[in-house]
């Protein structure tokens, strides 16, 4: 499937590529047109409703992004479309997978080496270890310098990852993806929002409210 002008209603085209998962208000490297996300079977479909010249290959910069942050796999034959390797969904990461896709340069990608981030609520740094047990990955949450109470840092972003990753604790310092997947560039995407909750939260909570705007005030426009 490509990005292409066509006669289709809106209809018509959601039907087809699904339900929203994601809706990005302003591509701020493509003339600000409004991005989404869109699953149906367990696969992604980067959409737009603009026809502005050159959109077809931003839409594919963006579903490159997709791949090399996110993990997932283009399907062939497409310019806009991709899936996660088993076919897994992940209903939070991607909302914040996709936004990275949009934000950042095309040319942006994760840091190499260890998946780590200072803390902001402690002196601490997060470290994140992952090992493989019984078929599964296993990521821990690990700190690296000197707090009061360490373990209260390293539940809370347990809890982070739970609650934005779509994750399962093992236990006070262990999760994992449903399924044991490993999916390190997912754990990147999610880990300054894991350490944050209730800043999250509110980051969330704005966004949304802009997407409403977006969908609102355009109608689902053919035109931007």
């Amino acid at each position: 499937m490509n990005q292409i002008d066509n006669k289709e209603n809106v209809k018509d085209i959601l039907d087809r590529i699904g339900k929203c998962s994601e809706l990005i208000s302003i591509d701020p490297h493509f003339k600000d047109i409004s991005v989404g996300l869109y699953e149906k079977n367990n696969v992604y479909t980067v959409w737009t409703f603009s026809k502005v010249p050159g959109v077809s290959n931003r839409i594919s910069e963006i579903r490159d992004q997709l791949v090399n942050l996110g993990g997932m796999v283009p399907v062939s034959d497409t310019n806009n479309q991709v899936k996660f390797p088993n076919d897994e969904l992940y209903d939070r990461p991607v909302k914040f997978l996709i936004k990275l896709a949009v934000e950042k340069p095309s040319n942006y990608r994760h840091p190499d080496g260890p998946i780590t981030i200072k803390d902001l609520r402690s002196p601490l740094t997060l470290i994140i270890n992952s090992y493989d047990e019984n078929d599964k990955r296993i990521y821990e949450v690990t700190t690296e310098g000197e707090f009061k109470n360490p373990e209260l840092r390293k539940r809370a972003t347990v809890q982070g990852f739970i609650r934005y990753g779509d994750m399962e604790k093992i236990d006070n310092t262990k999760v994992m993806f449903k399924g044991g997947y490993q999916r390190d560039e997912l754990v990147r995407i999610i880990l300054p929002y894991a350490r944050n909750i209730t800043g999250t939260q509110d980051m969330l909570d704005a966004d949304s409210m802009r997407g409403q705007m977006t969908t609102s005030t355009l109608g689902f426009s053919t035109q931007e």
